[in-house]
């Protein structure tokens, strides 16, 4: 922790906006020095700035070889598939597409691109829905044809078992002592419904 008593002697440094002469005497001294060592390089250009900011200044706006204008359909699709790659690792993004800066494709993504693959996102979820949706249709109604179809098919065993005709011959097998023993309850059953009507009768 900084002691009360420097850091009321502690310079503070600009954090506005840039001039066109701070501008101006960052990018000669860098032209000397080159861009690096940029605290050495905000007190040698004589600006009240930290390093850090003279550093993204030159990065972000004075270099020579930035690139000026909208960002094209090929570097947008190069920022979509190295984003799957690295994720929000902007600097090594950018390292990739020459004249563009970290922060420029940052912003972009963060105004364009991200709100762009979330509308895709819905779009296609909406796609798989209304697929599945008819998928589903098409299973029930495979399911009520082929359920009529076997409908259809026992209807017609049943037709041709009744054309067929019914033999009480096989039905009651009379050919057997055990046949004809298990035909005695019907006969004991005709037997008291005769005399039950008899009584009637009288």
């Amino acid at each position: 922790m900084i002691p009360l008593s420097r850091r009321s002697t502690r310079k503070e440094v600009n954090r506005g906006s840039w001039t066109a002469e701070e501008d101006q005497k960052l990018a000669q001294v860098i032209e000397i020095h080159g861009p690096k060592r940029w605290k050495f390089v905000a007190t040698k250009a004589g600006l009240n700035r930290c390093g850090k900011s003279c550093r993204l200044r030159w990065m972000n706006y004075l270099r020579p070889n930035i690139k000026r204008g909208n960002i094209s359909d090929q570097e947008e699709d190069l920022i979509l598939r190295l984003h799957r790659l690295l994720g929000n690792r902007w600097s090594l993004i950018a390292g990739r597409l020459p004249g563009r800066t970290d922060n420029e494709i940052k912003n972009y993504w963060n105004s364009h691109l991200s709100k762009k693959i979330k509308q895709r996102e819905r779009q296609n979820r909406a796609v798989s829905k209304a697929e599945q949706e008819s998928s589903d249709t098409q299973n029930i109604q495979v399911m009520e044809v082929n359920a009529l179809t076997i409908g259809r098919e026992d209807a017609s065993k049943c037709e041709e078992s009744f054309k067929s005709g019914f033999n009480g011959d096989e039905f009651f097998d009379c050919s057997s002592d055990e046949g004809l023993l298990n035909l005695e309850w019907m006969n004991k059953f005709l037997e008291m419904d005769e005399s039950w009507f008899t009584l009637h009768d009288i």
